[in-house]
């Protein structure tokens, strides 16, 4: 699969001294979902905004579809759509007023706008509040008509930037079900930030984890769990006997910690060691109470490479997001 994204030694320095990002190199693969990870601070919107051609480089490279985008930026633009965190939909338009606008945008042939604009809010269930102002919509409604914009001009590559944040599960659920459905249909490539990280987890191709402006991962979300070393078997035996020694000898067990009658087993194929444990129950005839498979989690993969828990920062980020809707809304009061 052909490479529509290349960065090469990138680096963007601030104030001469503060390295928001720190030499990082990088693939997206065409047509691919490809996950972009970090804690707050960790560099990922700066990279955005310079693939994006809204930031400049300090040094490196970065091509898109063949194209240099600090040099040929305008033809860059033309391949891209941007969904940023930020609601930028003019509240006093309504949806299908903010639609055209972004149609006119993009110089979309208006034998094909009216089309295309109907098709979108169709999909996003948005047809039948098209007529209403911006300013009426919840923020889920406004969340999907910020991606039906990104995607008026059929773009090679789509960046979504925290495109679910603060979203309930039944909404993040019909944006991600679009989403798979683009990927599938039209082989669009998908440039994905995201906290949740089961959504990284069951939507990405590809995840890449930057911390402190350095990549410190990227493989597919198999691969990054595998990274850890394997799956987890708990087995609880009563009993006084010490029973390590007997699991140690089992296949694809690579370690044996053992407390109390509890006994956690570190595997290379958890499924295939998971049925040797049975049988070596039913051979021994111990009186097992308790026996769990537990996998590694996109969670634990995050923990072990940034030392953070991108749990918290969701819940920092969601409030700082309420605190400024609500502001927001406070200062539309008093105009």
């Amino acid at each position: 699969m052909a490479n529509i994204i290349e960065v090469r030694d990138l680096v963007k320095i601030y104030d001469k001294e503060v390295h928001a990002v720190n030499g990082i190199n990088f693939d997206v693969r065409e047509g691919e979902v490809f996950g972009f990870l970090g804690p707050n601070g960790a560099g990922k919107s700066t990279t955005i905004s310079m693939i994006t051609t809204l930031l400049r480089p300090t040094s490196g490279t970065i091509t898109l579809a063949g194209l240099n985008v600090v040099k040929e930026a305008t033809q860059v633009r033309k391949l891209i759509g941007l969904v940023p965190q930020d609601l930028t939909a003019d509240d006093e338009l309504s949806g299908r007023e903010n639609m055209q606008l972004q149609a006119d945008l993009y110089n979309v042939p208006r034998d094909i706008e009216k089309q295309r604009i109907e098709e979108l809010l169709s999909t996003v269930k948005l047809v039948d509040a098209a007529e209403r102002k911006v300013e009426t919509y919840s923020g889920g409604m406004r969340k999907r008509l910020e991606l039906v914009e990104g995607l008026i001009h059929r773009p090679k590559v789509l960046f979504l930037d925290e495109p679910t944040l603060g979203l309930d599960v039944q909404t993040r659920e019909i944006i991600w079900e679009y989403i798979r459905k683009m990927k599938e249909e039209s082989g669009m490539t998908i440039f994905l930030t995201t906290h949740y990280l089961e959504e990284a987890d069951s939507l990405c191709d590809r995840i890449a984890i930057i911390d402190e402006g350095v990549i410190k991962v990227i493989g597919t979300p198999a691969e990054l769990k595998a990274s850890l070393g394997g799956d987890m078997i708990k087995v609880t035996v009563n009993g006084g006997e010490d029973y390590s020694s007997v699991m140690s000898s089992i296949p694809n067990v690579l370690d044996v910690k053992h407390d109390g009658s509890e006994y956690k087993l570190k595997t290379r194929d958890g499924d295939a060691t998971m049925k040797d444990v049975l049988a070596k129950v039913a051979e021994n005839g111990w009186k097992v109470s308790a026996i769990s498979l537990h996998r590694p989690s996109m969670n634990q993969v995050f923990l072990e490479y940034t030392g953070k828990s991108l749990k918290d920062d969701l819940r920092s980020l969601s409030a700082n997001k309420a605190a400024a809707r609500q502001t927001a809304l406070q200062n539309r009061r008093r105009r």
